[in-house]
Order: structure tokens, then sequence, then C-alpha cells
């Protein structure tokens, strides 16, 4: 089923277009990665979709509405958007932090609820993050920051999330149980996910499809079969690679070839 459709969209910073004719269908229960390379866009994307940024022109529908007719209360009641992590230097708690989430839930000087307390509680408790609910939110490690804002994110009780890149500045210990916790809220608790990602291989092993930007609009679109070749990396990010297939998942394993020999 589809949930959210994009048409011709354009636009970026101030008078300049980042997104050019950009066109894709988000369908109910997808796993969508966006990759590409450092300017091809994807960021920006991600801010117009998520009413960040302003379009130019286009035509965004989530659920049959026109967003235009949609107000940014009801938008955000179910679409939540986790963007790159940011420095935070003030000390609000883990759960404030998380019942932030439920203020597009909330009418005006309206106080939160037992059912918002008890819906941020199961939203740091799908992230393993509950532990961590009266510790300060500047005193975490990278890690833990990013399950509490996913938290935080689900608090909304979207039926949406994107993320823009979820697993930078993480190890790969980190970027694995991130990658885990995504997959598991798209599997096991149908949330629609679309994120962007510059780990070629971990988009490609966890992704169901996959949409490589180049120059602000789709080099391709499709499985990760589809996408993750050769030709179409070299292309793009105009370097030589090998692409293999993972012996354990077999997704497609991209490796880098240096330029010493």
């Amino acid at each position: 089923m589809k949930l959210f459709t994009i048409h011709n969209l354009n636009g970026g910073y101030g008078k300049e277009a980042v997104i050019r004719d950009f066109s894709i269908q988000i369908n109910q229960g997808d796993f969508i990665g966006i990759i590409g390379p450092n300017g091809s866009g994807k960021t920006t994307l991600l801010r117009l979709l998520t009413r960040v940024l302003r379009p130019h022109s286009g035509k965004l529908f989530f659920e049959d509405k026109d967003l235009t007719h949609l107000s940014l209360k009801e938008f955000c009641r179910k679409v939540a958007f986790v963007s790159q992590d940011i420095p935070i230097h003030f000390p609000i708690s883990v759960f404030e932090m998380v019942l932030m989430g439920r203020t597009p839930h909330l009418k005006r000087l309206q106080k939160h609820s037992h059912k918002d307390y008890r819906i941020a509680e199961e939203s740091l408790s799908k992230t393993d993050a509950l532990h961590l609910r009266n510790n300060k939110i500047d005193e975490l490690s990278a890690g833990e920051r990013q399950r509490v804002m996913i938290a935080k994110a689900l608090a909304q009780t979207p039926v949406l999330l994107f993320l823009d890149e979820p697993t930078s500045h993480l190890d790969i210990g980190h970027q694995i149980q991130i990658m885990n916790l995504i997959q598991k809220l798209n599997r096991h608790n149908g949330v629609t996910v679309v994120l962007v990602l510059h780990d070629l291989n971990l988009a490609g092993e966890y992704c169901s499809r996959l949409i490589l930007m180049n120059e602000g609009n789709i080099f391709r679109e499709g499985t990760v079969e589809e996408v993750l070749t050769y030709q179409n990396i070299e292309e793009v990010y105009k370097t030589i690679v090998v692409v293999k297939e993972n012996p354990i998942s077999q997704k497609p394993y991209v490796i880098l070839v240096s330029g010493e020999k």
C-alpha cells in the first residue's frame, strides 16, 4: 500500500535547486536506503520530505493527502525525523527528551497524561534505553544518545520514520546495534523506514530497496542487487570497486581497490 508519494519534487536552499524533478513512491513496510556521494542531495531530500525545507515545486502526498492541506502538527503525529547526531549541551534528562516526542499529540497548554508517560517508557524500552531514563542527555555516549533520539521519534507513534545517517560517528559495534534496532522496528513494529547511509555495505545488508542519488536526482532505484553493482558505483562515485556476494547473507558486498599496487 502506498504511503508517501513524491512527484516532480524540486527544492533546496534559497533559489538554488539541489533536488530536481525527483519522483518516488514509498510503500507501507518499506526499508529504503538513500545512498550517493557527498553533495548528491541526500540530506536536502530528507529535509524536503520532512517539511524542514519548503519545496520550490512538485507534489507530496502522504496517505493520499496533499501535504499542503495537512498541518505540520498532523504530519508530525505520523511522521518522525531523526537528524544527524547533534551535540547537546544542556542537562535535560533522557526521559524528558523522549517525552518531547509526544508534543504533536498535545493541545495547546495541555499537560502530559499517563498515556504520554507510558508511551515514552515503551519507546525507551523498544530502543533498549529504559535504564538511561534518569541520565542527563549531555552525559551519554554517541551510541546511547542515538538510541534516545530514536526513542524520542518513536514516542510520536509514527508510521513513517526518516533517519539521516543514524550510524555516523559510531564504531562498528554501535553501528550494528543501531541498524539491528531500526530493522526490528521495521519488521516487528510495522514502522516504514527511509534512511540516508554513507556505508554501502550497511545499506546493502539491511535495506530492501535502495535509491542511488547523483547530482540531485535518482541515478538508479531498485533492489539491493540491482543498485549495488560495480558499474553503478564506479559511475557515480568515480572510484574502482569490486562487488562480491556476502557468503552469509548473499547480499552484495563492496570491496575498495587501492590506487597503489
